[in-house]
């Protein structure tokens, strides 16, 4: 399960690898990314571009009462996506790619948890299934601005990620 990601990429790579348009800004570079903060993701418009955005990490449905739900949904296990009422919509019409040069992934040790950064051999940036959702709370009959907020798709570790 992906808990903290890292985002340094070069902008030129960001958007040849992942088809943006030139007019894409460029992300401003983050070591330590934590859930309940913003991560950059791509998404395709209604128009059918694919546009760069930056997400609340930690899916709210659009149904919740509170935006603290997203805290316990920052990862959404791929086999059970469809069985799940927090993920079923999103995953039929709200899918996105979310971008990382690297993850952090924990091992226990003996001695302790040992940090590793995982990331591409080429330091290109890479990309992980993801949904989306948009959330607005209604508090006292007035509407809060749409809160946008994505979940990482992940799945059982395999080869030499499993230990």
């Amino acid at each position: 399960m992906c808990g903290r990601l890292a985002f340094f990429s070069a902008h030129e790579a960001t958007v040849r690898l992942f088809g943006l348009p030139a007019s894409t800004p460029a992300i401003a570079p983050r070591y330590n990314i934590a859930p309940t903060t913003q991560v950059p993701v791509v998404r395709v418009d209604h128009e059918g571009v694919r546009r760069l955005a930056m997400l609340h990490w930690g899916l709210v449905p659009h149904w919740a009462k509170e935006k603290s739900i997203g805290s316990r949904m920052i990862n959404a296990r791929a086999e059970t996506l469809a069985e799940k009422p927090s993920f079923r919509t999103a995953l039929r019409k709200r899918r996105c790619l979310v971008l990382a040069s690297g993850y952090y992934e924990w091992q226990v040790t003996p001695s302790g948890k040992q940090p590793w950064f995982i990331r591409q051999a080429s330091l290109e940036p890479f990309a992980m299934a993801g949904l989306w959702e948009s959330w607005i709370e209604r508090v006292g009959g007035t509407d809060s601005a749409p809160l946008e907020s994505c979940t990482i798709v992940t799945t059982e570790a395999s080869g030499p990620l499993a230990a």
